[in-house]
């Protein structure tokens, strides 16, 4: 393993706290800076992990010739225009989905890694999340046979939640359900269509102008006989928090469990009928990371109660990718190649969920992806 190590700061100690411990025990990473506006939270975080540079600016932050990459933990708002200053000025950029909330900003970000050569990475859970890597396993081992079909869902209960997130159309946060079916081919989105489906409450409607209970997306691939169905709801469903990712082949195809915490279900073809589908516990992936951060796929990241803190609660959250996404960045880096998923497929998967809204908007009309081709 390369000794060389990355100078990372991050922006944001909400849920970006999770990552503090993994960056600090990555073998090729030195965390050397935090970056938050309360400084009070700031100090006390950086107490705890001993971090020594802190900043309650993040423009302040960019200054510091030490920090190579910065990794964005911030609110959706908040994320193109913070990436983008990022790499305008020399630095690396890992940032939590979604990649920014216009086109216009995805494409100045992709223009950006072009013109510097510097690296982006959308932190997408999902697809570093164990169950999703035991399907891209059974799809490289050709044990699905041919891919026919795609399905990705995230439902989920905001109300209560601050800020921006009343009345948040559903698509505009559809990363968590788009990444799953693009990253499993790899594939690029080349057109959507969408239809919005029910009606949230008169109170919500008028924060985005958008009625919409639920919105269903289909997404052509590009250069590809597939396509994928996602669907995304955020107020006035009855559901459970669910992330689903399901995919079909010719051999086997995995499907989603209905309730949280049940195994995965895969089906086997050709077999006699009641034999067919057998229920799949999902083996955990810390095999793929250096020994130092293994741990972190299946335990909450804090060491000791002292350390306890509100992200504590999604420790171990996220199929346990959170360990997974850090070393893909810092790897990346270190290796001098593109990250999964780099700032083109990163814009591809963000403008699905973007333009799928609009085509809503639109009674379902077909509305084309930006030309985001893959490296």
């Amino acid at each position: 393993m390369s000794t060389k190590k990355v100078n990372v700061a991050i922006i944001g100690l909400g849920f970006g706290a999770e990552f503090i411990p993994i960056y600090q025990k990555h073998p090729n990473a030195n965390l050397v800076a935090l970056c938050q506006r309360n400084e009070a939270k700031l100090n006390e975080l950086a107490d705890a992990f001993g971090i020594d540079k802190r900043y309650t600016s993040y423009e302040e932050l960019l200054k510091d010739p030490e920090i190579d990459a910065v990794h964005i933990n911030t609110p959706i708002p908040n994320h193109g225009e913070q990436s983008i200053k990022a790499l305008k000025a020399g630095k690396h950029v890992a940032c939590t989905v979604p990649m920014a909330t216009t086109v216009e900003e995805c494409e100045e970000i992709v223009k950006l890694t072009q013109a510097t050569g510097l690296t982006y990475m959308m932190m997408e859970t999902v697809v570093y999340a164990r169950e999703f890597l035991y399907m891209k396993e059974l799809y490289e081992n050709g044990e699905l046979g041919k891919v026919q079909f795609l399905k990705a869902s995230h439902q989920q209960d905001m109300d209560g939640w601050p800020n921006y997130w009343p009345g948040l159309p559903p698509m505009h946060y559809a990363t968590h359900c788009v990444g799953p079916v693009l990253a499993l081919t790899q594939g690029e989105a080349e057109y959507v269509s969408c239809f919005g489906s029910g009606t949230i409450r008169e109170e919500l409607i008028k924060e985005y102008n958008s009625p919409y209970a639920v919105e269903t997306t289909h997404i052509k691939f590009k250069d590809s006989d597939l396509s994928a169905q996602v669907y995304r709801s955020l107020f006035d469903v009855a559901r459970q928090y669910r992330e689903s990712f399901e995919v079909y082949g010719s051999k086997k195809s995995v499907e989603w469990p209905l309730i949280e915490g049940k195994p995965l279900v895969v089906h086997t073809a050709k077999k006699p009928e009641p034999e067919i589908p057998e229920e799949v516990e999902s083996p955990d992936y810390a095999k793929l990371l250096p020994k130092e951060i293994q741990h972190f796929t299946t335990q909450g990241v804090y060491d000791s109660e002292e350390n306890e803190h509100l992200s504590f609660t999604q420790g171990a959250g996220h199929g346990g990718s959170h360990p997974h996404l850090v070393h893909e960045f810092v790897e990346a880096l270190i290796q001098d190649r593109s990250p999964y998923p780099n700032a083109k497929q990163s814009a591809n998967i963000t403008c699905v969920g973007i333009l799928a809204h609009e085509s809503a908007q639109k009674g379902g009309a077909i509305i084309k992806l930006p030309d985001f081709t893959l490296s």
